[in-house]
């Protein structure tokens, strides 16, 4: 199976470790190098990245680490990278032709989130969440991360600032080809991004979530959680 990976934008409010986001040094090697890392001992062999902003940067240090780990990469480049994430999704349909892992080049979670996932049952034509019902966790901050309401394993509503949630989103997906129709139904109606996408699939039932129980993850979006990424690594809890 693939493994799509975004890593499109500027990454501005984790300016002051890096220019360049995915390529920020933590633990001896770049944030995306940790991704990808992950989702080889995972069992991934094949990613699909999504670069923008400074992709030409990023695109060598990646070939280079594909070449390293001998590992298949494909790039996809998204010149409308100051859009919402959801773009960058959708530009990689013509990478993807099944079902496929996607995650986000800033987010370093347990290989056990995606082996778990993977080896979970699937339905066609549905995309599945792996969500964090530890929302007490101080890991994560509570006025950034994406909230998620779901019940009986299904989403109901996702979104930064809904009030009636229960979870978090991880940003570690399974997808079938139902993200694709369900970002161009999104955008038609405005929204860019990728919870727009599993917004108009929780309208159709077709939206699922994976409990991932005591797994930690985290989102190194800022100099706090990139502290708090840095403690987990050096401690192995991540």
């Amino acid at each position: 199976m693939k493994c799509l990976i975004v890593a499109a934008g500027q990454g501005t409010r984790l300016r002051e470790k890096g220019e360049l986001k995915p390529l920020i040094p933590i633990k001896g090697a770049p944030l995306i190098g940790h991704v990808i890392a992950r989702a080889l001992a995972a069992g991934i062999d094949e990613f699909v990245v999504v670069s923008g902003w400074r992709g030409e940067d990023l695109r060598q240090t990646l070939d280079a680490i594909a070449a390293r780990e001998k590992v298949r990469l494909t790039h996809v480049v998204n010149d409308e990278w100051n859009r919402a994430n959801g773009v960058s999704v959708h530009k990689a349909k013509v990478a993807l032709d099944g079902p496929f892992l996607l995650t986000m080049c800033d987010h370093l979670v347990d290989p056990g989130i995606f082996r778990a996932l993977l080896a979970a049952p699937r339905e066609p034509d549905t995309v599945t969440l792996a969500v964090d019902f530890k929302t007490g966790s101080d890991l994560h901050d509570p006025e950034d991360v994406t909230r998620v309401k779901c019940e009986d394993g299904r989403i109901l509503h996702i979104g930064k600032v809904i009030r009636d949630f229960n979870a978090f989103d991880t940003g570690v997906f399974l997808c079938t080809p139902a993200m694709f129709a369900a970002l161009e139904k999104s955008q038609a109606e405005g929204d860019d991004s990728i919870s727009g996408a599993m917004n108009v699939l929780a309208r159709e039932g077709k939206a699922r979530v994976f409990d991932i129980g005591e797994r930690l993850w985290i989102d190194v979006d800022d100099p706090a959680a990139f502290g708090k990424a840095e403690r987990l690594l050096h401690a192995g809890r991540l």
